[in-house]
């Protein structure tokens, strides 16, 4: 299925509720550039390129975090041409002065040194995987202690080029941070109780927000202890781990991309599936962490489906946050007025979902995590190698693909069927469906952007939701 592209917007406002993302074909064409220039000079990461590609699907230019190149007047022209802007900050190193980003797209950051070297740094999961993975030495030359929130290390030098591995934990910075070691040893205690976390304390509304609220509790005293952003980053990397073991296509791809020591450093976006009733309180948790509200999605009225679109400002973790709903509640402030009639008469795919599985912030987990690939390249892969199948496509612009992987089923507790049989939300036969096979609850999401395209498939998304739907797949194989 191909979609007809979204209308072209001619400047971006969020202060005027405008997200009307374009693709950045001039900073995307700047980057391949200097990128290209990099790989000719660097054969090491030249390799380690074609091994992402044929080994993970995944494309070396997507997980680059930051580019360094000399400073001239010909690179200032071109970063002011392709609208980079500089942003202020500190450096460690007394060679570089300036660092640039691009605020309408997804690109590395660029900074400007003195030197006539280059270096990329490419993101990593835990810097310690990756040079495990390659049997690169030097690791004792770790810039920045473990746990910390900021490590860096050179794995490979070329002619006047240089690749660094880069592992940023709740930091956004080009530094190096000094935190304590009681503070690193409290990082790994609140990721451990993260991780442990109860998520079922049984069905119910009192038993959701007795669960939200222990939720709670543990993010504030990780703040108290690590501020906003370590924690965050934290939180996600905790609901990563839960998510993989409830899906095979996740444990698989995961592995491939270990192979290479890269980990998960490739997520694009987190999507929580949520109740009607708790949204608000989903959202004042997300908020708690401090991200901020960024574009509504609706999918269309065929749908009955919306979003509420979140950015983290350090982590640049993004969220979808999917609820039922009706084309007049996306016109008010549903995150934090919440809706006025609840889960009652008929339900969509998302509430249904949520009323078999639980919330995702609690008993289900996330519903897919979408990470960036070669969207043709994983397709074949997985396929090939170990019989994942992926759906349709859902979005197929020259600068979004996506489609999921088939869907993982999960037992449904009997509870949960019992409930959706007295609410009229499903049949007998489907009851008995899912009591014998399960329904489907989680995918691994296939995303390619190009151009810098940092939006979503407004017009699209109708049909993947609609082809998930739990009802349409009682009893079959999915």
């Amino acid at each position: 299925m191909t979609d007809a592209a979204p209308a072209a917007s001619t400047q971006l406002d969020p202060t005027n509720g405008n997200w009307s993302w374009e693709p950045q074909p001039a900073a995307q064409a700047f980057i391949d550039e200097l990128v290209g220039l990099f790989l000719d000079r660097c054969p090491d990461a030249d390799n380690l390129a074609t091994r992402m590609r044929e080994q993970t699907a995944t494309r070396f230019k997507d997980w680059i975090g930051v580019i360094l190149v000399p400073d001239t007047q010909q690179t200032r022209d071109r970063l002011d041409e392709t609208g980079f802007t500089p942003i202020t900050t500190e450096f460690a190193d007394a060679d570089i002065h300036y660092a640039f980003e691009h605020k309408l797209g997804l690109f590395p950051n660029i900074l400007l040194t003195e030197s006539d070297r280059m270096s990329i740094g490419i993101k990593v999961e835990h810097i310690n995987d990756f040079f495990a993975a390659h049997q690169i030495p030097g690791i004792e030359h770790v810039q920045g202690e473990p746990w910390s929130r900021s490590r860096w290390c050179k794995a490979f030098d070329g002619d006047r080029a240089a690749l660094w591995v880069m592992q940023r934990t709740g930091y956004a910075g080009f530094g190096l941070t000094l935190e304590s070691a009681e503070e690193r040893v409290a990082a790994a205690h609140h990721l451990e109780r993260l991780r442990c976390r109860p998520r079922n304390m049984g069905v119910g509304a009192e038993a959701d927000t007795q669960a939200i609220d222990h939720l709670n509790d543990m993010l504030d005293a990780a703040i108290e202890e690590l501020g906003q952003d370590w924690a965050c980053e934290l939180f996600f990397a905790a609901e990563r781990d839960y998510w993989m073991r409830r899906n095979t296509a996740a444990r698989v791809q995961h592995a491939r991309q270990n192979k290479l020591g890269l980990g998960w450093a490739n997520h694009d976006h987190h999507t929580y599936r949520c109740s009607r009733e708790n949204y608000t309180r989903v959202i004042a948790v997300f908020e708690k962490l401090g991200f901020f509200c960024r574009e509504r999605f609706y999918a269309g009225g065929e749908a009955g489906w919306g979003a509420q679109v979140l950015e983290h400002p350090v982590t640049g973790i993004v969220i979808f946050a999917d609820v039922d709903m009706s084309a007049e509640e996306v016109e008010g402030d549903f995150s934090h007025e919440g809706f006025k009639n609840g889960n009652t008469g008929e339900v969509g795919t998302v509430g249904l979902w949520v009323a078999l599985h639980g919330e995702s912030l609690l008993q289900a987990g996330m519903h897919h995590l979408e990470c960036q690939f070669d969207h043709h390249a994983l397709r074949q892969q997985l396929d090939q190698e170990s019989g994942i199948k992926t759906m349709d496509p859902f979005t197929s612009f020259p600068f979004l693909r996506q489609a999921f992987t088939e869907g993982e089923r999960w037992e449904v507790a009997e509870p949960r069927i019992q409930l959706c049989k007295e609410q009229g939300w499903i049949t007998d036969e489907q009851a008995a469906a899912f009591r014998a096979s399960g329904a489907l609850g989680s995918h691994l999401e296939n995303l390619e952007r190009n151009d810098g395209y940092k939006g979503f498939n407004q017009t699209g998304v109708s049909d993947i939701i609609s082809r998930t739907d739990a009802r349409k797949h009682a009893g079959s194989s999915a």
